[in-house]
């Protein structure tokens, strides 16, 4: 799994100028599924990302996490994350979890967040059109994949 962490103040998901999910402050989290994931990486990365220390403390060190903060996240899922690029132009998406195995994980993975958070994650909607708003603080992006 590959996750790009995004620090934000909000964002939020549209799809068919409906708002599927909006949050404030928290964590904008887009979210690549390949195909050999399990429930091992998808429960790994939730802990990293509920743990991850990456808001400010009184002495504006990165010293909290979203948990401490009682911040928020806006879940995303994102195939793309998963692009081969090393060879030509286009893109390749092989390693990409099809549908039948990626969203039971993405499901099972805004479980995991809900879970750890006391609060219910916000989500777009899998295999959609989504058009993504958000607003960076810092800006803060970190990239994580549970095969490094």
């Amino acid at each position: 799994m590959r996750a790009v962490i995004q620090r934000v103040t909000q964002a939020s998901c549209t799809v068919d100028s409906v708002c599927t999910g909006e949050i404030k402050q928290g964590l904008l989290v887009l979210l690549g599924v390949e195909e050999d994931d399990t429930e091992k990486e998808a429960e790994w990365l939730a802990q990293k990302l509920v743990n991850l220390r990456i808001f400010s403390d009184d002495a504006g060190l990165m010293n909290k996490s979203v948990q401490d903060i009682r911040g928020n996240i806006l879940l995303i899922s994102q195939f793309t994350l998963i692009a081969q690029t090393k060879k030509g132009n286009r893109p390749s998406f092989i390693r990409a979890a099809k549908p039948n195995k990626a969203e039971p994980l993405y499901q099972g993975m805004a479980e995991r967040l809900s879970t750890l958070l006391e609060k219910q994650v916000q989500l777009g909607v899998f295999g959609a059109d989504m058009k993504i708003d958000l607003r960076n603080d810092g800006p803060v992006t970190i990239i994580l994949d549970t095969k490094e």
